[in-house]
């Protein structure tokens, strides 16, 4: 899903010299715009006949792409899982635990599309500490009238997801784990049956600070997942 650490991931594993990805092939309408259209795209991504700036020249173990869970492939679930299966093509789910910093991140993306606060240039990731500081300022206000039913549904899609995929060849993993902990970057690589590296980004976190510094509504929305399922997403990280 959008604003999950898909951007900071995918640097992370086109710095590997094994490893090829071309992006988010599939924002393009014209290529998701229908089943026989997303096959033929990934296609040309498996036989290396897709070229996009991030792609390399070096030998390429692995090569892939980036794929949002909106952008056709939830739709189009069974007609790309036998795509997958019989094409033997490796799954990786990058997942966000906290759903409600998910949202602080989107509002605050969508903010700066218009706000174009870094020197009048739109960014989504940043790779310094005092741009993070700049975007980091603008502080959302949640709207809790309809919190709840955001909440549930990132977490019924999330579950669809991992169901509709579940016998593909895939590897499940979270957001805050990495940040936790770079070793899980291993286990990334020898899933990919890759040499293992050290990974690097120049991405740089945005929002680093308890959500209480960062919703400007922060007692409404406290309030209204208070006694919740959802609750925890307010103080964890």
């Amino acid at each position: 899903m959008q604003r999950s650490g898909s951007g900071w991931l995918e640097a992370l594993l086109n710095s590997h010299i094994n490893i090829s990805s071309n992006g988010e092939i599939f924002s393009k309408h014209k290529r998701r715009g229908s089943v026989s259209s997303i096959l033929k795209t990934m296609d040309k991504v498996y036989n290396l006949d897709y070229f996009t700036s991030a792609s390399k020249n070096q030998c390429n173990a692995a090569v892939g792409f980036k794929w949002m869970l909106n952008q056709g492939l939830m739709a189009h679930h069974e007609e790309i899982v036998e795509y997958i299966q019989r094409k033997g093509v490796s799954v990786i789910f990058l997942l966000r635990r906290n759903f409600l910093r998910r949202i602080v991140s989107l509002l605050a993306n969508s903010y700066d599309k218009y706000a174009k606060q870094l020197n009048g240039t739109h960014k989504s990731h940043v790779p310094s500490t005092t741009e993070a500081e700049v975007l980091a300022k603008y502080k959302p206000l949640i709207k809790t009238t309809s919190l709840m039913a955001e909440l549930k549904q990132t977490e019924e899609t999330v579950a669809k997801a991992i169901e509709y995929f579940n016998n593909t060849r895939h590897i499940v993993l979270y957001y805050e784990d990495l940040l936790k902990n770079r070793t899980k970057l291993n286990d990334v690589q020898e899933f990919l049956r890759l040499p293992y590296r050290d990974l690097q980004s120049v991405q740089v976190k945005i929002h680093t600070k308890p959500l209480s510094k960062q919703i400007e509504n922060w007692e409404e929305v406290k309030d209204a997942l208070k006694g919740t399922p959802y609750q925890s997403f307010l103080f964890s990280n």
